[in-house]
């Protein structure tokens, strides 16, 4: 009998179309590495190609003066010895963020010495590293069609946002793409050290934390889930250690405002909303209880749908933790599919943009890397996933915001959340049982 040592490729639906298989690798990917992988080479095409766009940005475009000599004031304050969070202050009025941002925009100052241009030129290497590695995890993830990764080039904000405006919301989004690349090869630990190191820059990046959370109970036991927790920690408490001393709670109270009421004049999702009911309590309150509505019902019914819910999992984590022997040094780790991780965390961080009470123009790119993920994920037609997709761009652009455009923008939201909750659960473990590896 002829043995066959060909390769044997079979034809699989997916999402996008019928692709080719090759089921001599795991996953179907080619073993000739990137190069191998023809989304891989479309990606990196179009990174070359978005970097000579933001070249020629910095130096065509004239750059907008917002937030930078604000920023430099602040960082000025602490370069010169203040340590009392309540005197850290701006152009446009208290420093707002975490102790990160005082030490990376410290750094950003001594390399470009203050000045907008070399500042402007640091930034867009920055879009083009963030750009590469949100490629990079489309391309794992297998989601997007090849075609559709140029969506993630179209934005006219998210450029004026990165190289026109050099916001802190920048640097914050691309140490969480980075963490998430940490996640999708299982390395927990530096994850969360990572991501707490975006979340010193910016507070939004906890808009993650829940879905986080729930994809370290399904990776790892009690005592694993609690040291990388104690990571994460350690970070936000070794970075402000120089504060707490002096003022802690100075730093705190400004540093993790969960109470900020936002102007309503800025607002680009909830401008319809008339300003009194806008700025009020229950407004706020009711959004943040959709907010833990919709989280617990996708919890439950759409990424713990395999484990028999999301009572189930923390139940089965109880058990196992009352049933491990005291003398038992190493942890239960599963594997996480790359799928599973990046369709939790990206639709957890919609559903806190959903219902948010404001989003600043600068905002946008909290989720913007996400979208074409989540539309692709969603039982839509491409026809409509495209409209979708232009017609929040669209929303981000029109400035200033009106209450049309806000409610055309919260409907395009509502319209993607719908699409990502039938979207069919993807079985969340890459490894059929249970299994001991080193984090």
């Amino acid at each position: 009998m002829e043995t066959e040592t060909a390769v044997v490729a079979g034809r699989q639906k997916t999402r996008s179309g019928t692709k080719r298989v090759n089921k001599s690798t795991p996953g179907g990917r080619s073993s000739g590495g990137i190069y191998g992988n023809p989304k891989a080479v479309v990606a990196s095409v179009l990174v070359f190609a978005d970097a000579i766009l933001v070249a020629l940005i910095i130096a065509y475009v004239p750059y907008t003066k917002i937030d930078w000599d604000a920023y430099m004031s602040q960082v000025s304050g602490f370069l010169e010895g203040e340590r009392d969070y309540g005197n850290l202050e701006g152009d446009t009025g208290p420093l707002v963020y975490p102790a990160g941002f005082l030490f990376v925009y410290s750094a950003i100052r001594y390399v470009t010495g203050g000045q907008v241009f070399p500042a402007q030129i640091l930034f867009g290497i920055l879009y083009v590293i963030n750009l590469a590695i949100t490629m990079f995890i489309n391309v794992k993830t297998d989601v997007l069609p090849a075609w559709a990764l140029i969506l993630l080039c179209l934005s006219k904000r998210v450029h004026s946002i990165f190289v026109l405006r050099l916001f802190n919301d920048c640097i914050a989004t691309m140490l969480l793409q980075i963490a998430l690349v940490s996640l999708l090869y299982q390395k927990w630990n530096l994850g969360l050290i990572i991501f707490s190191g975006a979340v010193s820059i910016k507070m939004n990046v906890l808009l993650y934390a829940p879905s986080l959370l729930l994809l370290l109970l399904k990776a790892m036991d009690i005592c694993g889930v609690v040291t990388a927790l104690a990571c994460a920690a350690v970070v936000q408490i070794v970075l402000a250690l120089p504060f707490l001393f002096v003022n802690p709670l100075a730093y705190l109270s400004r540093a993790f405002n969960l109470g900020r009421v936002f102007i309503h004049f800025w607002s680009v999702n909830f401008k319809f909303v008339p300003e009194p009911l806008f700025i009020s309590k229950g407004f706020s309150i009711s959004l943040l209880i959709a907010h833990l509505s919709l989280l617990a019902l996708f919890a439950h019914y759409r990424w713990c749908k395999h484990e028999g819910g999301l009572l189930s999992l923390l139940h089965s984590k109880i058990s196992s933790l009352k049933l491990r022997l005291p003398l038992t040094s190493s942890s239960s780790v599963r594997t996480i599919s790359k799928e599973h991780i990046v369709t939790t965390m990206f639709a957890g961080n919609f559903i806190g943009i959903v219902c948010a009470r404001s989003l600043h123009y600068q905002f946008y790119s909290w989720y913007f890397y996400s979208l074409p993920y989540l539309l692709w994920k969603s039982p839509f037609p491409n026809l409509l996933r495209i409209a979708l997709f232009v017609g929040v761009e669209l929303c981000w652009n029109i400035y200033p915001s009106t209450a049309y455009s806000s409610v055309l923008l919260l409907f395009l939201h509502l319209v993607i959340l719908l699409g990502v909750w039938r979207a069919p659960p993807e079985y969340p473990y890459a490894d059929k049982s249970k299994t001991k590896k080193n984090k």
